[in-house]
Order: C-alpha cells, then sequence, then structure tokens
C-alpha cells in the first residue's frame, strides 16, 4: 500500500517536471479541468430542478389540503348546534308531541336538523361509528368502563358523537368502553 502511494507520488512529480515542456499536457488538464466543472454544474443543475419539482408537488397538496378542509373549523363549529339540536329533539315528551301546536313546533326543529345533516353529508362530514365497534383511539375518546358481556375494549354506549371531515377527525366519539365484569 505504502509502496503504491509512492510510485503515485513520482509519477505525479516527473509529470509536473514534464508538463512545462509539453503545452498539450497543459491543454489535457484545462480540459479535463473544465470536464470537472460541467459535470458539477450539470450535478446542480439537477439537484435544483429536483429540489424546484419537490417543493412545487408539496405546494400542490397543501394546496389541495386547504381546499378540502378550508370548511373544517366552522363544521367543528357547527357540530355544537347539531349536539343541542339533537339533545333538545331527545328531551320531547310523547305528550308535548300530541300537542298540535308544539308538533308544528317540533316539526320545524326536525327539519332544520334534517338539513344541517344534509349540510354535512355535502360537505363530506359523517358521523363516527361507535356502538359496538372496538375502542379506535384514532376516532374514540374512551370516558367510562362499564361492566358488560361484550369483548373488553368494545364500545357498549356513546356519550357525545364523534365526527370526520373526508379522511381528517374533527370531534372524537365521546364512549363507554366494556370491560370484564367483577
Amino acid at each position: 500500500m505504502i509502496e503504491n502511494d509512492k510510485l503515485h507520488e513520482e509519477a505525479e512529480e516527473i509529470r509536473n517536471d514534464t508538463a512545462d515542456d509539453a503545452p498539450e499536457l497543459a491543454e489535457h488538464d484545462h480540459v479535463a479541468a473544465l470536464e470537472k466543472q460541467l459535470e458539477e454544474a450539470k450535478s446542480n443543475a439537477l439537484y435544483a430542478a429536483a429540489e424546484t419539482q419537490n417543493l412545487r408537488r408539496r405546494m400542490e397538496k397543501e394546496l389541495a389540503d386547504t381546499r378540502a378542509y378550508a370548511a373544517a373549523g366552522f363544521a367543528r363549529d357547527m357540530l355544537v348546534i347539531k349536539d343541542h339540536l339533537d339533545r333538545a329533539l331527545a328531551a320531547v315528551s310523547e305528550e308535548l308531541r300530541a300537542d298540535k301546536t308544539a308538533s308544528n313546533f317540533l316539526a320545524g326543529i326536525e327539519a332544520t336538523a334534517r338539513e344541517l345533516d344534509a349540510v354535512f353529508q355535502r360537505n363530506g362530514v359523517e358521523r363516527v361509528r361507535s356502538v359496538g365497534e372496538p375502542l379506535d383511539p384514532h376516532r374514540h375518546q374512551a370516558m367510562v368502563e362499564m361492566p358488560s358481556d361484550q369483548e373488553p375494549g368494545t364500545i357498549v354506549e356513546e356519550l357525545q358523537g364523534g365526527y370526520v371531515m373526508k379522511d381528517r377527525l374533527l370531534r372524537p366519539a365521546l364512549v363507554a368502553v366494556a370491560k370484564k365484569p367483577d
């Protein structure tokens, strides 16, 4: 190894000594240096083009995500209104539903709730499936464990509905999860 390095050093010395007398050797060195610079410039240009392409793709994806999820904040805020409508309708007794004046009023509230559901559906907002499903920490938030005959970790009750917009979680479902009976 050392002898090989020594031979290279001697060859370089002989080359340098004879280079002054051989202009074609100097020209060859100059051409080699220019070719090396050209290769470096090509490499840098390819790298810059690839980086530009990656940046363009990233920007296009961010723009598409922004368009797709622009209404996510608004939809999240509207979920509170949906919750209030659902609770109001669930609290109405059969007695009140039998009253003619109250039933007309309730029909309007039910129509509003249906329209809100239709708006959610048109905008890709869907309810997260819960009861009977296994707990998915990406879509459900376990609030309590309840003794049950069902498989432990299975959702037995939904305390508050969860919603997704397209593939993005707006709000996790608050749920009760089965545990082995004591």
